[in-house]
This record gives C-alpha cells, structure tokens and sequence, in this order.
C-alpha cells in the first residue's frame, strides 16, 4: 500500500488498463526504477515509509503548486497577439470565469502577487473559501512597471495573456511562489471548411533539388497548389535537427532537437550571400552544384534512395564558401538580432553541435566535463569552438529564414492555413535537447507503448520522457520554448501522440515494453501553454489521437479547439454494426485523411499491395491467404459503402475512380480539414515508413512516385493529369 500510495503522489500507475474491464498490475520493480527517475527513493520500506512522510509533508505545507493556471471564458475577445489574425500587438486585460482551486483553496487573508511578464505589479487580497463567490471584478489596466492593488473581496484582478510570476504570503508567515498562466479559453480555429496537401518534405524533389526535398520546394509546392488548386494548407514531416551518424537516423521522429530546424532542408542558391561568392569559390560551388545534379538525377532516374549524409556533406561544403563572404551591415544586424532572441537555447544547440564534431555525436562517452553544458570544462571548449559554434548559429538563421520565407509564399498565395509543420514525441536520448536540457529529462526511461490489438508485444521507441516534476517547477520552460520555436513561422502545429500531454509510458532501460508503466503530466498545465502559444502564433493546433486514446482526452482536447485526427480505414461504428462510419457521424473537429506516412497509400489498400509487401517482409503473423481475405473483405466493405453512397459507379469503376471517390467521401464528412496525401494524387504504392522495420524496407528515403514506381519531380507532379483529375474533386469544396 504504501509503495502505490508514494506512486500515486507522484502520478505513477500501478496498474493500467488497456480494455474495458481489464486491469493489469505494473511489476513493483517498475514503479521503483519510475520513482527512482522522478528523483524518488523506494528501493526499501524504510525509503518508501520515509519519502511518502516527506511527500505527504510538502503537500500539506504546500501553499501553491509550482504551475497555476487560469482560462478566460469563451466570450472574452481574444486580447494579445494572433487574436485577430495579427502578429504582434499589446495584451489586454482577461478575465477568468471564476478563480482556480488552488487559489480558490488558499487560507484566509492570503495576499496575492503577480508579477506580469509585460513588467507590470498587481495584488489583491485572495477571497475567503467559505464565503459565496461573486461576479468577477476587473481591475483597471496598470501602466507598465506600476503596481496595482485590485478591489478587495472575492474579485479577481483583470490580468494580460501569458506566463506570469505568482507570489502568495499567508497569514501564518508561509510564502510560496508559482508560475501563473492566463490563456485563451482555445486555440485559433481553421476556416469552416479547407483542403491541402500531407507531404514528407524529403521525398518531394524538384528539379532544383541536392538530391532531397528542400525548402525551396516547399516554398514552390505551397505557392503552387494555393494559387492553381485552392489548398489551403501544406502538412510536411518534423523538420527537427537529426543526430548526425554514420549513417544518420533518417527517421523525422527520432531527433536531436525539436527545437531547431535541420540545415540541411536549406536551398543554398536562396542563402543571399551565394550570389557575391567569388574567386576560387565560385568553381568550387559549381563542381559541388554537379556533384547535386548527381544525386539527384541518381534518385529520380536510377532508383537510387534518398541519401540524406550525401545531401549534408554536399550542402555544407558548400555553406562552408558562402560563409567566407561578409554580412553586408543589415544582414549582420538580422542575425545578431536572432542571436539575442534564441538566447542560451541556440548557444546549447551550436555549442553541442560543435562538439559532436570534435568528440562524435553520443555525449554520453565525451570527456566527463563536457557531459554537463554548464561546466567549466564545457565553458572552456565553447570559447575553444567558438567559430564552430558561429557556423551552426548562422546555419539555425538561414534556416529559419528560409522557413519564414515558405511561410510567406504559403500565406501570400492565399492558403487560408499555410504550413502545417510537425512535432515529435520526444528527441534521441544522444541529442543535443537531451544534453541542454537533461536535468528535464527522466535518465535510464524510455517512451513507448503498452501492448495493445496491434502491437501485443508493446513498443519502446528509445525516446527519453520529460520529467512532469521539472516541467512544473520552471514553468514549462523548455516546453514553452519549444513551442514557440516551432510556431515562429507555422500556420499550424501537429502534435505526434498527442496523449502524451497528458500521460506517456515509461518504460525502464532493458525492461521489456510490455513492463512499463504510464507516468501522468499536468494536463490542464500542458494544454495551457500550448493554447497561449498557439494563440501568440495565430496558428491551429492538430493533434494526432490515433491508437489507445484514454476516456476525456478528446473531449478535452476538443474543448480547447485542437483538432484531432480521423483516417478512413480505421473511422467504423465500433459501439454498433462495426461497419464504415456514415459520413455525417464524423466528428467535425479534425483532420480527415485516407492515409498516413505510417500507412499503406490508398492505391497499396485498395490492390492489396500492402499484405503482399508485409509478406515478402515476414511481418505477418497469419498466413498470407488469411490476411488477404480479411483486408479484401475490409476494402469490398468500404466499396460497397462508396458505392451506396453514389460516390462510385455500380461496376466499382477503376482505381483512380475509387480514389477520387474516396476523397468524395471525406469532403462528405463534416471536418474542417481535410488532407489529401501527396502520393495517393499520382496513384503511388510504396509507403514512406513501414513500422516494425528497420534495414529490411527502406523507410524514410523514398521519393515519391507514380503507380509504376517512377520517381516523379515536383514539375511533373504539377502536370500530371492523375493529380489534376484527384484535385478536381476537393477544388470545389473551398469555401464551402
């Protein structure tokens, strides 16, 4: 008892669920290593009976979480930034429907004070717990740096958006502090209704390409589908920094930073400094621009795979010549600029980066004192590296120039969204997020997922989980900045397993998936940083919710706007027939897609392609004749419904027919958005990822191609009569 109860204090599960009426304890040798990284000693009853006095002192003592958080009501006009669809401009006063319980619950005559992140003093003597609550009161709005003392009673003061410092004095002489966030009551919602483009940015090559997608292309595809095909919006894969290797984790979902972009999505001819370089650079650039042409022309016309290393060593020659020419005077102040703005966090990033060039990229085995990235030792070798340090400072500005400059063309070409960029679960336990920030991260942990009907064997994906108990105690610091990161040129934001905000499942270093554990997080803290940070941004928030979804997460989810989403083959009437979901009982609040980047295209499902390739593979745990039987009934079930529906002819007609009749469906539903996946346009068969391989399918390097497998450009996606045939089905659907 003791050990659930320290458990439980602590948001740990002892037991977890994975069906209805099914409970399966979590092995105590778990719940000991999972508090054991919360900082928590169980390993004997003398610790547990020990750390559970300790824990259950501080929450008796405890006057204020670490994190309070506080809503405004739906009616109040959106006030501070992307409120209006605008940038920037001064935040107004918000009020909250009523006080939170952790105010709400203070001692009597507590005094309260804010300090607000715009450098303004407010405070209000808290409200009695037993006396009736009245109508909220604002506050008149203090000029900057003033202090405000607000009316007395049960009123609340009107406070601005945003991350505030909290201080609250009892009457006993007891302080405590806290971070405050005021958020919006939801993030800023799509247009009724809009369509666009899910795409894995590498495997889009244009002409121009180094031999993988860039952010040129990104630029082209957004400019080109929003001004000729009405799309509204481009979705693209994670654009995180990898951990570089030998070879590189090609994988966008298993970075060493979420929070800066990799440089080698850039357009070197776009960097402004490669038109001025001259002398013996220019020969150089132009042997490395052939050297380009044949790494391109190798994937698009010799089925050669994506070579991402090749890629970057090309690319950083070559950034490497156009360093050497000098910042005219307003571009050297743009950068200086966005050195000061990244702060300590960018410093982190390049200073890693520089290091893993000098000691390789596993910081676990550099030298002792460069492990920690405040120590002497490291202070010594960043002023040691500080050129190297410079160059990825000034690769972390081009590329967010280049990210700005895409989110422009989108915006300028009329997407009512833009670009949907991506966020990962978690980052490689070797990054540079993991060494930065790795007081945040649980050591010797790992995220994954418990067993379930498709995986009875769990999974554990090698990501370190963020510590809930440091999250609370900065305030979400490296979440919020994070978010943040992402969101400085971003339309919209989708978030990979969504669920983790509000739990993740922990699984201990050489433990088994299935000997996890789910470790819960401040949801309410969570979603609140993230619906202020969407709402500074003006950007729509899509959560990825598919697989095991705990009872409340989408409601809660949905209450704050973010969309979810919702992919065809899986949206059947479960409660009921079991049969395809009738349009108009989808939800309204999402994303409807055919398919996913983890998921066959629509062409594999429909041919049963995708069983056959699972079988070459060994992946299926049937037999082949068992397997096909069961996915043709899956795809005649979803014909015969296309069919009825009047979507398709009575003879089924042809696959492109059936494609095009599929997305008919998905306009037919009520979602806010909807996503067409890139290569279904031209009828390609091959996925991009195949789960549960590694070296036996390559996953992360395809190119996109027609039916045949031909590698197509950007050029002759743009031509192509299959494409155009597809987009004549969801143009009309814009402003509807």
């Amino acid at each position: 008892m003791g050990l659930a109860r320290l458990a439980a204090l602590h948001g740990v599960a002892t037991v977890h669920t994975p069906g209805p009426d099914v409970a399966v304890p979590v092995p105590d040798e778990t719940v000991v290593a999972v508090l054991a990284a919360l900082g928590v000693d169980a390993s004997t009853d003398e610790a547990i009976h020990d750390a559970l006095t300790r824990a259950e002192s501080d929450a008796a003592d405890r006057l204020l979480p670490p994190t309070v958080v506080v809503w405004t009501t739906p009616e109040t006009p959106a006030a501070g930034p992307g409120g209006t669809g605008e940038r920037s401009g001064p935040p107004a006063p918000v009020l909250p429907p009523s006080l939170p319980r952790a105010l709400a619950d203070l001692p009597p005559d507590t005094l309260l004070r804010v300090e607000t992140e715009q450098g303004d003093t407010v405070e209000w003597p808290a409200p009695e717990a037993s006396a009736p609550a009245s109508a909220p009161v604002a506050a008149p709005a203090p000029a900057s740096g003033t202090p405000l003392t607000a009316p007395v009673g049960r009123s609340w003061p009107g406070l601005p958006l945003g991350v505030h410092r909290l201080a609250a004095v009892a009457a006993d002489g007891r302080t405590a502090g806290a971070v405050l966030v005021v958020a919006p009551h939801e993030v800023p919602g799509p247009p009724p209704r809009t369509h666009g483009f899910l795409v894995q940015l590498y495997s889009l090559l244009s002409g121009r390409s180094w031999g993988m997608g860039d952010l040129g292309d990104l630029a082209e595809l957004a400019v080109w589908s929003g001004r000729e095909l009405g799309a509204g919006f481009v979705q693209i894969n994670p654009l995180h920094a990898a951990v570089p290797g030998d070879p590189t984790d090609p994988s966008p979902y298993r970075p060493s930073s979420r929070r800066f972009p990799d440089p080698v999505h850039l357009r070197v001819e776009a960097v402004p400094e490669y038109a001025y370089v001259t002398g013996p650079g220019t020969a150089r650039l132009a042997g490395l621009l052939e050297q380009a042409a044949g790494l391109r022309a190798a994937v698009l016309e010799k089925d050669a795979l994506i070579d991402r290393d090749a890629v970057w060593r090309l690319k950083r020659e070559a950034l490497e010549i156009v360093r050497e020419v000098p910042l005219a005077p307003g571009r050297r102040a743009a950068y200086h600029h966005f050195l000061a703005e990244q702060g300590q966090a960018l410093e982190d990033h390049a200073t890693w980066c520089a290091l893993a060039e000098v000691h390789g990229s596993q910081w676990h085995d550099w030298p002792t004192g460069l492990r920690d990235p405040r120590s002497a030792e490291t202070g010594r070798a960043r002023r040691e590296l500080i050129d190297r340090v410079d160059f990825h400072c000034w690769l972390a500005w081009l590329t967010d120039e280049q990210l700005a400059a895409a989110d422009r063309a989108a915006r300028d070409a009329g997407m009512a969204v833009g670009i949907v960029h991506d966020l990962a679960v978690g980052v490689h336990p070797d990054g540079a997020d993991a060494w930065a920030q790795r007081d945040a991260f649980a050591g010797g942990m790992s995220v994954g997922a418990p067993p379930d009907a498709f995986n009875a064997h769990g999974q554990d994906w090698g990501l370190p989980p963020w510590r809930p108990d440091v999250l609370a105690a900065t305030g979400y610091a490296p979440y919020r900045g994070l978010l943040r990161g992402l969101l400085r040129h971003a339309g919209a934001l989708r978030i990979d397993h969504v669920m983790g905000l509000f739990r993740l499942w922990w699984v201990p270093a050489g433990a088994d998936p299935t000997r996890g554990t789910y470790v819960r997080y401040d949801a309410e803290a969570m979603l609140a940083v993230l619906v202020l940070e969407a709402h500074r941004a003006g950007a729509v928030v899509i959560g990825e919710d598919l697989g095991t979804v705990e009872p409340g997460v989408r409601e809660s989810l949905h209450r704050r706007g973010v969309l979810g989403t919702s992919v065809l083959w899986f949206e059947r009437d479960w409660q009921g027939t079991g049969r395809p979901l009738a349009p108009e009982s989808w939800r309204e609040g999402c994303v409807a897609t055919a398919t996913t980047h983890d998921l066959p295209s629509t062409a594999a499902r429909l041919t049963g392609e995708h069983v056959e390739l699972r079988h070459r593979l060994g992946l299926l745990g049937r037999p082949l004749e068992e397997e096909q039987r069961e996915d043709s009934a899956e795809v005649a079930d979803w014909l015969g419904t296309l069919t009825r529906l009047g979507l398709l002819p009575p003879d089924g007609g042809d696959e492109e027919e059936q494609i095009r009749a599929v997305y008919r469906f998905l306009l037919r539903t009520p979602a806010r958005m909807v996503g067409v996946w890139l290569p279904d346009a031209v009828g390609d068969r091959r996925p991009q990822n195949l789960p549960g391989t590694w070296d036996q399918y390559p996953n992360w390097r395809l190119p996109v191609a027609d039916a045949e497998g031909r590698p197509m450009t950007l050029e002759e996606l743009a031509a192509s009569p299959r494409l155009h045939g597809l987009m004549g089905v969801l143009r009309p659907s814009v402003g509807d």
